[in-house]
């Protein structure tokens, strides 16, 4: 069984940044990757940090119903799931053990509540491993790791 990967917002939005071609062609290549695999993850959380960074926050915004368009095709082709209390008390635990921001602590909280052992992001440690998941950067070129 092919393992599932939770995907951070900055990867999500850079596939749909023009200030960063680099990182978008990556970003682009990266998610038609885990779109036909199966094995991409979001939460809630990302879906609407997604909203909000792609519609005010790159250099060529989504219009609100590109950016609607998007999350809906994300719906359709990943794994969707809600910040739950749970996930809420073990981010502020992972707040106070490991000094996460709240936001970082309830991308580590969601992965690890449910049993997600891959995080690509480029806000945590690359190569961090933090009870039982891996942040891997995947805008760090291989020849520089």
């Amino acid at each position: 069984m092919t393992s599932r990967v939770f995907i951070d917002t900055n990867v999500l939005v850079y596939a749909y940044d023009r200030a960063e071609p680099e990182k978008q062609r990556t970003a682009y290549e990266l998610l038609d990757t885990l779109a036909n695999s199966g094995t991409g993850v979001v939460s809630t959380q990302v879906l609407s940090e997604f909203f909000v960074t792609v519609t005010k926050r790159i250099s060529a915004p989504l219009t609100l119903e590109q950016a609607a368009q998007r999350i809906k095709n994300f719906c359709r082709v990943w794994t969707v799931l809600e910040i739950t209390e749970m996930i809420v008390l073990e981010a502020i635990r992972g707040v106070g053990e490991h000094r996460f921001s709240l936001w970082d602590a309830q991308i580590w909280a969601t992965a690890r509540l449910n049993q997600i052992n891959l995080v690509l992001s480029e806000d945590f440690s690359h190569g961090s491993f933090i009870e039982g998941v891996r942040f891997i950067n995947p805008f760090i070129p291989a020849d520089s790791e």
